[in-house]
């Protein structure tokens, strides 16, 4: 029998955009064998699987057109993380992210998402589509749509108004009094709900939270299924604000956003940027609507204290864009879970020693 010493973890991250694939690329290199991670961070494990939910509600760009005419799935999304647990180095991951120029019929689609739509066509399976396409990327991880159902995002205003599709909301300005699935009664893949139960770690985010968190959280049961898995959970806070979605937000007002959809999850960690960006990037993101976050919320230890634990760190990449550093993160992921894993081995030893 594996102990807790010998055998991998599993991961499971959930979301969507830049911010899943970033961090599942500084994942990637801790799956395999133990010998094969000398270096990981973990100490006493490294990862035997690692899984990503991704929001298939994108209705704009390449995945957008191919999703209104061919009726199938946006790719968009799921092609970056294959990209991403894939080996960067080979020719096909560049070719999975090679866009095509010009305003012509091709022009703007990127080759992945046109090779996993004739994948789709081939095999009738959007999911086995992906399956393959992985295979033949030699992705390090499994990647499942957070549901097969053909789903919009619906944003009500504070003026009662109401718009449909996930690329008018981002476009609208407007600040967001409610967010709704349509249909809402969509169900998730048995595989993620699977995954769910049997993961050692649950990370949530980094993304945006209307429009590439939340959706994964409001397909039935996902929610549920996290709160009554014995994982490690995480939610990996945003660098900046975003317009269209949470202009004026700050890291303790994302947190609570996400805990009004899914009240049922109770984190043991929150992952919070504690390093400043510099000022050049604060002027360039200022002039589109974006500020920094995460600096000014001395109350949210206070406000989610208890048994949720503020993780603050330098998440920062070193880069012109404001990224999450992927190797940064897989460090503090791994400082998350081995330390709420002596937690509870304490808490075991003393409830065992006053039995």
């Amino acid at each position: 029998m594996q102990t807790e010493t010998n055998r991998g973890l599993k991961l499971v991250a959930i979301g969507g955009g830049t911010g899943l694939s970033t961090l599942l690329s500084g994942l990637k290199p801790l799956v395999g064998r133990r010998g094969d991670h000398s270096s990981s961070p973990f100490s006493e494990a490294w990862l035997e699987s690692l899984s990503a939910i991704v929001t298939v509600s994108d209705d704009g760009g390449s995945s957008g057109r191919l999703r209104d005419e061919l009726q199938i799935l946006p790719p968009g999304d799921i092609r970056n993380c294959m990209v991403a647990l894939s080996e960067d180095s080979t020719l096909l991951a560049q070719l999975f992210r090679y866009r095509f120029p010009g305003t012509g019929e091709l022009g703007g689609h990127s080759f992945g998402n046109l090779f996993l739509a004739a994948l789709t066509s081939v095999t009738g399976d959007f999911t086995e589509a992906v399956r393959l396409s992985s295979e033949v990327l030699a992705s390090k991880g499994r990647i499942f749509p957070a549901t097969l159902a053909d789903v919009r995002l619906v944003a009500e205003y504070e003026d009662g108004t109401e718009v449909h599709g996930e690329s008018k909301i981002t476009a609208s300005g407007k600040a967001i009094k409610h967010l709704r699935l349509e249909p809402e009664q969509c169900l998730p893949l048995p595989e993620t709900l699977a995954a769910i139960r049997a993961a050692d770690i649950i990370t949530v985010g980094p993304g945006s939270l209307y429009t590439s968190i939340l959706p994964n959280l409001l397909v039935h049961r996902v929610a549920h299924e996290i709160r009554d898995s014995n994982a490690v959970k995480i939610y990996v806070c945003n660098l900046m604000t975003q317009p269209g979605e949470t202009e004026g937000y700050t890291a303790r007002q994302h947190l609570e956003t996400l805990k009004l959809y899914a009240p049922e999850i109770n984190f043991d960690h929150v992952v919070v940027n504690d390093r400043p960006i510099t000022d050049e990037q604060t002027r360039l993101y200022a002039l589109d609507g974006a500020f920094q976050i995460g600096l000014q919320d001395h109350l949210m230890e206070k406000a989610f204290g208890g048994e949720t634990n503020i993780v603050r760190a330098d998440l920062l990449d070193e880069d012109e864009k404001v990224r999450h550093s992927p190797e940064k993160l897989a460090r503090v992921l791994a400082h998350c879970y081995e330390q709420r894993r002596d937690l509870r081995s304490v808490t075991s030893e003393a409830s065992a020693s006053l039995s």
